[in-house]
């Protein structure tokens, strides 16, 4: 019997593992992929090595306090194993028609720049980074919320409660509404594809909250992003627990109001495994899916009731050659074709992104051997796609195979008119849909971040770590919000529900 089961071997997953396999638990972690790691996983092609969904990480540099906290939690879990690279300054560039703008680190630089590059909008400026000091405070708190006990949530809310709220159903849109210049909004609001949330439903503190992780830097992991899973699974098995691939799991198992295990499938084979307390970092929804009716019936309507958010569509190229020197930097670039930045793919067949995601991570490590490399993301709606939604792969028909060639043919032909002198470099290129995001990590609709982002999702009583079934933890993103920080947190506050030492020990 295990202590504890993990659902789930992403970064939320991985760190309840690890941190509860420092407190001396046996974990069985259960992945229904044949490779662990979930959005943190990498794969090759033809001697080209590319990473599935980290671009870059905040809160891991040299710095004391909270700019480095995340940095010393994943030294702790990993054992000193991880380590990370700077992505440069600019760390992010914007690319709009007539203007690149590169946003800096610290927090200080990128105000300054862009009171140099529009000195007459300092009072919206001035406005703006107020509002987002103010919405990471209330983003700290709304999160803090979720892995408290009843009675310290119920203090913290009252202290708090009225600035979340008023927080929460503040959107993006009605921020950068007050600014007057249509260049400057753009800018402020281009990164909202970091947590997939479009700005007329983003919530402020979201955008604060993310944005803000690199306002003291942006950084890669060295060796790749495979390396989260290689060392945190190390640390579970050295403590006698166990991951099993190619699990997907079936059923979590209530007996008598309480977790009693997980029933999974795993080659074809059914299986079941004991275990007094889950920790699902699958997915708020695929949880839900995975209990029984009458297990806290009106929690999980709420849970199924959530819509997917946005997905994706990602193209991987292979180059051959030195693409720094043609235009190519471990800095991301966000590229829109108007100053309307707010608009996701919604006929991927008929037009051209309104908005690309563009990422070299082959110059983003410093040890990395590997061929040059790039990913090019979309945001997109899954409603172009719905009809194959499901499929297995290789049991897609030629129509969707005609479709998706479409689609990379066109991403190509866009990103080359932005890279002309890195198009002709290109050796290999692979498209990623939503299919592949259904299929690799159980994402409902291919969602890139879990549930649709939202004031709706932020004020729900269900989405918290812990939950009306005894012994039953949620981890994730449906939990903690957008991308890799957000979701290990999670993590470790669902394994300090189990092990509240744990937090003891990381502040002593």
């Amino acid at each position: 019997m295990w202590d504890t089961i993990v659902l789930g071997s992403g970064i939320a997953g991985l760190t309840a593992a690890a941190a509860l396999a420092h407190r001396g638990q046996r974990v069985l972690v259960l992945e229904q992929h044949l490779t662990p790691g979930g959005q943190t996983q990498t794969f090759q092609r033809q001697g080209w090595t590319f990473a599935t969904g980290v671009h870059y990480i905040g809160g891991v540099g040299p710095f004391p306090g909270p700019d480095g906290q995340f940095g010393r939690l994943l030294a702790w879990l990993s054992n000193d194993q991880l380590a990370f690279a700077p992505c440069g300054n600019p760390y992010d560039i914007v690319r709009l028609p007539g203007l690149e703008f590169g946003i800096e680190h610290p927090e200080a630089a990128y105000r300054q720049r862009l009171l140099e590059r529009f000195p007459h909008q300092q009072i919206a400026i001035d406005r703006w980074f107020g509002q987002m000091a103010q919405a990471r405070r209330a983003a700290m708190s709304l999160f803090a919320m979720r892995g408290m006990p009843a009675p310290l949530a119920w203090g913290l809310k009252l202290w708090r409660g009225a600035e979340v709220e008023a927080m929460s159903r503040r959107t993006l849109a009605e921020a950068l509404a007050e600014v007057p210049d249509p260049q400057l909004r753009a800018i402020l609001g281009a990164r909202w594809g970091d947590y997939g949330a479009p700005p007329e439903h983003a919530p402020l503190l979201e955008h604060a909250l993310v944005t803000g992780s690199y306002n003291a830097g942006a950084w890669f992991p060295v060796g790749g992003p495979s390396r989260f899973a290689q060392t945190l699974l190390s640390v579970v098995q050295g403590a006698g627990g166990a991951v099993e691939l190619g699990a997907s799991a079936e059923r979590i198992v209530v007996e008598g109001g309480r977790v009693a295990g997980v029933d999974f499938s795993q080659h074809g084979q059914p299986h079941s495994v004991r275990a007094p307390r889950v920790i699902s970092a699958i997915g708020a929804p695929n949880t839900a899916a995975c209990l029984a009716e009458s297990a806290a019936r009106e929690w999980q309507a709420e849970l199924l009731g959530f819509k997917p958010g946005l997905a994706y569509l990602s193209l991987y190229l292979g180059f051959e050659g030195d693409i720094g020197a043609a235009g190519a930097s471990a800095a991301n670039v966000w590229i829109y074709e108007s100053l309307d930045i707010g608009s996701a793919w919604r006929q991927p067949a008929d037009e051209d992104a309104p908005g690309l995601f563009v990422s070299f991570p082959s110059l983003k490590d410093p040890r990395s051997g590997d061929k040059p490399t790039a990913e090019v993301l979309a945001l997109c709606e899954a409603a172009p796609f719905e009809g194959w939604l499901g499929r297995p792969a290789g049991e897609r028909p030629e129509d969707y195979l005609a479709f998706k060639a479409w689609v990379e043919a066109r991403l190509l032909t866009q990103f080359g008119r932005h890279f002309p002198a890195l198009a002709p470099m290109i050796r290999f290129h692979e498209l990623a849909t939503p299919l592949t995001q259904q299929h690799y990590v159980r994402a409902p609709q291919g969602a890139m971040y879990g549930i649709v982002m939202d004031a709706g999702r932020l004020a729900s009583g269900a989405l918290n770590v812990r939950t009306p079934v005894n012994g039953l933890l949620l981890a994730g993103q449906d939990v903690s919000g957008a991308g890799v920080q957000a979701a290990a947190m999670s993590g470790l506050m669902a394994a300090a529900v189990l092990e509240p030492a744990l937090l003891r020990q990381l502040m002593g």
